[in-house]
């Protein structure tokens, strides 16, 4: 029993001073390649969109051939599933945008 209280409190204090002794840890993110397409509400969709994620994101997402119905479904996952805070009244706008630039 002592061993096992022994043991309790000298990892308790290891992981106390490896906690203050640690460095934080700094890094830096890669530059964006890609920027949003001109085009019809870009503002909309930069207002939105950008907050969670790059242009780059955007710009890999896979070939598809009913754009609008993809875009549809893709900004309705950010909403529900995500919890994206769009408005209703740009949720149109902004797949319209992606539907006609990506």
């Amino acid at each position: 029993m002592q061993r096992t209280v022994f043991l309790a409190i000298t990892l308790t204090l290891a992981i106390g001073v490896a906690a203050v002794t640690a460095a934080p840890v700094n890094y830096k993110l890669p530059d964006e390649v890609a920027a949003f397409k001109a085009g019809p509400n870009l503002e909309t969709v930069q207002g939105n969109c950008s907050a969670c994620h790059s242009a780059d994101y955007i710009k890999t997402q896979p070939p598809m051939k009913d754009k609008k119905s993809f875009w549809q479904a893709e900004v309705t996952k950010m909403i529900k599933v995500y919890g994206a805070p769009i408005d209703d009244a740009d949720v149109g706008k902004i797949v319209d945008y992606l539907a006609a630039t990506y």
